[in-house]
């Protein structure tokens, strides 16, 4: 495998991304795999690693770089700890244009990279990132294949960008997977998010994991379910295998 640490230029400044891929064949489908609230950490680039260990091109980019964070580090529980509501002051700054634009800048970065091949690319995004891996699809439809949200949030949204309306002009084909229990993302929004899923000509699937909570995937987490986790990745690598090659 090859990863490297480097600096993606956007609009007035640089966007710290992880890379990684095997360093055998190529060029490889690319993977935008955006990051959940609590940020850059070794946790999200073992996954990242997992990713390219089936035959990816995948691109971790550290989207709190405007705020000149870099890791948080450990977060305590309690939700009212200075670190953890950093960490949704940090959240809430982002936006889907904002995120789109670095997205953008992804995608031009890999077109330059002999060992990429982004006219095939995938997306992910784990809780607040959901949301614009579904974007990314609907922004990038020459390029994005497929998308998926793992226990995403805010994808019914009364706006125009939201991911329960975006979906509708989609051309890649969409996974949303769900927590069973999950304050975030409760179960009326899940139905809303299926309706709205069932009235578009899109290929997509909504699926909840029975007994999980939000953050399920994470190993580090102590609401981590091993079973579903294997699962969920057995979703996505079928997802992308099936789109990307």
């Amino acid at each position: 495998m090859i990863e490297r640490q480097v600096e993606i230029r956007t609009a007035g400044s640089a966007m710290g991304t992880f890379i990684v891929h095997p360093d055998r064949g190529g060029p490889f489908p690319v993977i935008l795999f955006f990051m959940d609230a609590p940020g850059m950490r070794e946790e999200l680039r073992d996954m990242a690693r997992r990713f390219a260990s089936t035959g990816y091109y995948v691109m971790l980019p550290n989207m709190y770089y405007r705020a000149g964070v870099n890791e948080l580090g450990p977060l305590p529980a309690d939700p009212e700890a200075p670190a953890r509501k950093r960490m949704y002051e940090l959240m809430d700054s982002l936006t889907i244009p904002l995120v789109m634009d670095d997205a953008a800048a992804l995608l031009s970065f890999a077109e330059a990279d002999p060992m990429a091949r982004p006219a095939s690319t995938g997306a992910v995004g784990y809780c607040m990132s959901g949301r614009y891996a579904i974007n990314a699809a609907a922004r990038f439809p020459s390029q994005v294949k497929a998308a998926a949200s793992i226990y995403g949030v805010r994808l019914v949204m009364d706006e125009p960008d939201s991911p329960h309306v975006v979906c509708a002009t989609s051309k890649a084909e969409l996974y949303f997977a769900c927590a069973e229990t999950d304050r975030w993302m409760p179960t009326d929004q899940i139905d809303v998010l299926k309706a709205s899923l069932a009235g578009q000509p899109v290929k997509a699937e909504v699926e909840v994991f029975p007994g999980t909570e939000h953050g399920f995937a994470f190993p580090q987490r102590p609401v981590y379910r091993k079973a579903a986790a294997e699962q969920h990745w057995e979703r996505l690598n079928t997802l992308f295998r099936r789109n990307l090659g």
